[in-house]
């Protein structure tokens, strides 16, 4: 394992490196670029640019929720997966990719049905799955897809 990890800033999306033994011990960390912590335990907001710097780019993997505004399941779930974000960070990152703004994306990566939640590491698609959870079964669905 590396001694040092690449992790985009949620703020500035510049890509920092950071000391892997830090980040199992929980240390949130500050972008070298803008100062802003490099995890606040929120979900972060992702267009083309910045999904190119946390999702092929960081060394942790990015679990993205693709959701519309209209859509009342992404309603539903958007505090769960807040709630989820605080809990798998520093080990995951979570980000949200709306599906009305950022078209590209819904259809770069097929999105049929939202919610969408896919999780990447290192540009990769690991897992996908459709349809609200609580912030539990997020949690225990993205550890058991990286336990695979």
């Amino acid at each position: 394992m590396a001694d040092t990890l690449i992790l985009a800033c949620p703020a500035c999306n510049t890509l920092n490196r950071f000391p892997h033994d830090r980040l199992a011990a929980g240390s949130a960390g500050k972008c070298g670029q803008c100062g802003a912590p490099l995890f606040a335990g929120h979900p972060v907001a992702l267009d083309t640019t910045s999904f190119e710097a946390h999702a092929t780019k960081s060394d942790i993997p990015v679990l993205v929720d693709f959701w519309a505004p209209w859509c009342g399941p992404c309603k539903a779930m958007a505090p769960q997966f807040e709630k989820a974000a605080a809990r798998l960070e520093p080990t995951v990152r979570l980000a949200k990719v709306n599906t009305d703004e950022q078209q590209d994306l819904a259809s770069r990566f097929a999105i049929r049905g939202i919610p969408t939640m896919i999780l990447f590491h290192r540009g990769r698609e690991i897992a996908r799955q459709s349809g609200a959870m609580d912030a539990g079964a997020i949690e225990r669905w993205t550890r058991d897809a990286l336990d695979r």
